[in-house]
């Protein structure tokens, strides 16, 4: 885990990004002063998001719904009002709901509300980098509603709006002001809008280095984004689709970098995708909004799902109907942190378009106590020590560092293996050396028709000397809520019933199993209770834990198979 040195580290790091900033500025400002106001725009990229009627229909009667939060305008502007949350400002500022609308004076009165309310505090969530970035993409694809029969001073304000953001992202980037997913986003936007304003081949040659070194930088070999979020990767594919579609209209070609991150996200996400769609809940990820996800695989050939991602830290086992998708990878690098899991070695396991086991998954809402507690280790299917996490994670409240991982896994093993019978995957990590001296040792095995996955658990010494003595151990079994689960009268196995009346059984020979209640924070109508299968013991070393997962069929749907899963058991 990370120590002083690490944390030294990393502030010598970010010293020496200032550095080169401030070396850079030179070339960014000159790039700055280009940016002007452009008379029109030449082309218009697509947007590709779903299009909720319903939110349309808020807005127009004047309510306006974001993360979790609802506000009645009552005839006022929205922009005017005191926002509930910092995130409802975010989202209402980033015109992301643009999409919706297909009443165009509706829109441009909002867009020209938003202008004329431009006596911004510095702290207004308005300004930050990544809404700046969203907004202008959203005002760049939404031109065309915004502008048709437009008087000229709202084009001149328009024109100039997009310009001033522009601006402002290039600043951004330059002094480090943007960090994370946000400088990806920032240099997006920039490139998008030098291409549809038609910018100097010069400002579009410097644009477009600008955003290839961060797409470089974030988008690993194997496809995944460099913060092993699964949603921003989804998130940044549905803003190059569209960008790699203005390159081919206007019939230039686009950055090599550009097709090859496309080509190797979009078999990522399958990797991460179970049978009923969804993408495995980890390191961020929240309910899957299935229309964004059908809209990016429709730009590739159906393929099978690639098993392994070493970069990006995740792997794939399947077998019949059974899918097994685990995290096989340490924390992101400390600026990509700020919404990654301690969910070392957690697995998430379906059976067709039925999910099984499962992590709790990131509530809808970026911030407050849910979402901290969604972070921990014991929010997983893994094993956790003293119901201490994984990784230690700084405080939602403290700045600079709110949120970042400041120390967890740095040694995290893989290696797979496959025979006629069945395939396996050791894993390992040291995510409790610091505190424990202890290294987390898991073997899944899946056999080869699918209907049996067996693990094996152990904590065995590790490099460090552990500062505490480890007291007890809890690995956790997070159920989908459609999964109903039952312990049996001896108490050694427990029954799971799915809803297609399939049946399956938990057993833990050595350590007694239990079922608590559990949180599941990604289901699209919000956080649901559901159960976990818990199974304790004393944290002793080189002490292995078995336990299975084996099915047996049931063509009864649930309602009457429910009485005889027993009997099939």
């Amino acid at each position: 885990m990370r120590g002083p040195l690490q944390i030294f580290l990393q502030t010598a790091t970010e010293a020496a990004d200032a550095m080169l900033a401030r070396a850079a500025a030179p070339y960014r400002a000159v790039m700055e002063a280009r940016i002007s106001a452009p008379g029109r725009l030449r082309i218009a990229p697509q947007d590709v998001r779903t299009v909720d009627a319903t939110v349309a229909e808020e807005i127009y009667a004047g309510y306006f719904s974001f993360d979790g939060k609802t506000v009645s305008a009552r005839g006022r502007s929205p922009f005017a009002l005191p926002p509930p949350t910092a995130a409802w400002r975010r989202s209402l500022c980033g015109f992301s709901w643009l999409r919706h609308l297909r009443r165009d004076t509706t829109a441009r009165t909002l867009v020209q509300e938003f202008v004329d309310s431009r006596s911004f505090l510095a702290e207004d969530p308005a300004l930050e980098p990544a809404v700046t970035a969203r907004r202008t993409l959203s005002f760049l694809a939404h031109s065309p509603l915004l502008l048709q029969s437009a008087e000229t001073s709202f084009r001149e304000n328009f024109f100039t709006t997009l310009a001033t953001g522009v601006k402002a992202l290039t600043r951004a980037l330059v002094w480090g002001r943007a960090r994370g997913p946000d400088r990806l986003l920032g240099a997006l936007a920039i490139v998008e809008f030098c291409i549809c304003a038609d910018a100097s081949a010069d400002l579009q040659s410097q644009a477009t280095k600008l955003f290839v070194e961060e797409l470089e930088r974030q988008i690993l070999r194997d496809g995944g984004h460099v913060g092993r979020n699964p949603q921003t990767a989804l998130d940044f594919l549905l803003d190059l689709l569209p960008l790699r579609q203005l390159y081919a209209a206007r019939g230039v070609n686009p950055p090599q970098a550009l097709l090859g991150a496309i080509d190797r996200m979009i078999p990522m996400l399958r990797l991460l995708q179970h049978g009923d769609g969804a993408l495995a809940l980890f390191n961020g990820m929240g309910a899957t909004d299935p229309g964004e996800l059908a809209t990016v695989f429709t730009h590739e050939a159906p393929t099978p799902p690639p098993l392994d991602a070493p970069q990006s830290g995740y792997r794939r086992m399947t077998a019949g109907a059974a899918a097994l998708i685990i995290d096989a990878g340490p924390p992101p690098p400390w600026e990509f942190s700020r919404y990654a899991h301690a969910g070392a070695l957690a697995f998430e396991f379906s059976l067709g378009v039925e999910r099984v086991i499962v992590n709790c998954g990131a509530p809808s809402t970026p911030l407050g106590v849910p979402r901290e507690v969604a972070r921990a280790t014991a929010a997983h299917s893994t094993l956790v020590i003293d119901d201490h996490s994984s990784c230690l994670i700084a405080p939602a409240s403290g700045r600079p560092r709110a949120g970042i991982i400041v120390s967890g896994p740095t040694a995290v093993s893989c290696e797979r293996r496959r025979s006629e019978a069945e395939e396996t995957i050791e894993l390992s990590h040291d995510g409790y050396g610091r505190r424990y001296g202890l290294v987390h040792k898991r073997k899944l095995s899946l056999t080869s028709d699918g209907s049996t996955l067996s693990g094996e658990e152990s904590l065995v010494a590790g490099a460090q000397t552990g500062m505490a003595s480890a007291g007890e151990f809890a690995l956790r079994f997070h159920l989908h809520p459609n999964v109903r689960a039952t312990l049996r009268e001896d108490e050694r196995k427990v029954d799971l019933l799915l809803p297609s009346g399939a049946c399956l059984q938990f057993e833990a020979p050595v350590f007694a199993p239990a079922l608590q209640e559990s949180l599941f924070f990604a289901a699209p109508e919000g956080g649901r209770r559901t159960q976990q299968i818990v199974v304790r013991g004393p944290a002793s070393r080189d002490t292995p834990l078995r336990w299975t997962l084996s099915r047996v069929e049931s063509a009864q749907p649930r309602d009457l198979a429910e009485a005889e899963c027993e009997t099939l058991l």
